[in-house]
C-alpha cells in the first residue's frame, strides 16, 4: 500500500492546493517521529532545503548528525518532492498556553485572599525573603 504522501505529490491535481512547502511541513512529525516532532517545528521550505526550528543549540547539533536518515525518510515519504537538505535553525521560545482569569475572580495573589502576615513589617525586601524562609523551614521541621 502506497502512503498518501507520495500519491499526493505525484498528483497535478493535488499541487493546485498543496504547496512542495505545504507537504514537506506536514511530512515532518511522519518523518521524525512523534518525539522529535514535539521538540522541533518545520517552519518553510526554501528551494530545496527545509528550514526547521529547534530548542537550543544541543538539539540543533544531535539533529544534524540524524539529517541523512531523516532525509531518506523525507525519500521515502515524499518522493520527488521531498527536500535535499534540511537546515537546523535555533528557535525563540514559545510561551506556553496561559489562561485567562476572569475579572473579579479569588485568586491567592488578589488583594481579598491576602491574609495579614509578621513579615509585612520589614521594609527591606532581602531581609523580609530571609525571614519567610528560614520561619518556613522551621515550620516544616
Amino acid at each position: 500500500m502506497e502512503r498518501a504522501g507520495r500519491i499526493i505529490s505525484k498528483l497535478k491535481s493535488a499541487r493546485k492546493h498543496f504547496t512542495l512547502e505545504d507537504l514537506s511541513c506536514a511530512a515532518w512529525p511522519a518523518a521524525v517521529g512523534k518525539r522529535l516532532a514535539s521538540r522541533t517545528r518545520a517552519v518553510t521550505l526554501k528551494g530545496n532545503r527545509l528550514i526547521v526550528e529547534v530548542e537550543d543549540d544541543l538539539w540543533r547539533r544531535n539533529l544534524e548528525v540524524l539529517q541523512p536518515q531523516i532525509l531518506r525518510n523525507f525519500a521515502d515519504l515524499l518522493e520527488g518532492a521531498a527536500p535535499t537538505h534540511i537546515e537546523f535553525r535555533i528557535g525563540i521560545p514559545r510561551r506556553p498556553p496561559q489562561r485567562e482569569e476572569a475579572p473579579g475572580a479569588f485568586t491567592l495573589t488578589s488583594p481579598v485572599a491576602r491574609i495579614k502576615d509578621d513579615a509585612d513589617g520589614i521594609a527591606d525586601p532581602v531581609l523580609r525573603r530571609i525571614y519567610i524562609n528560614s520561619r518556613r523551614k522551621a515550620l516544616a521541621s
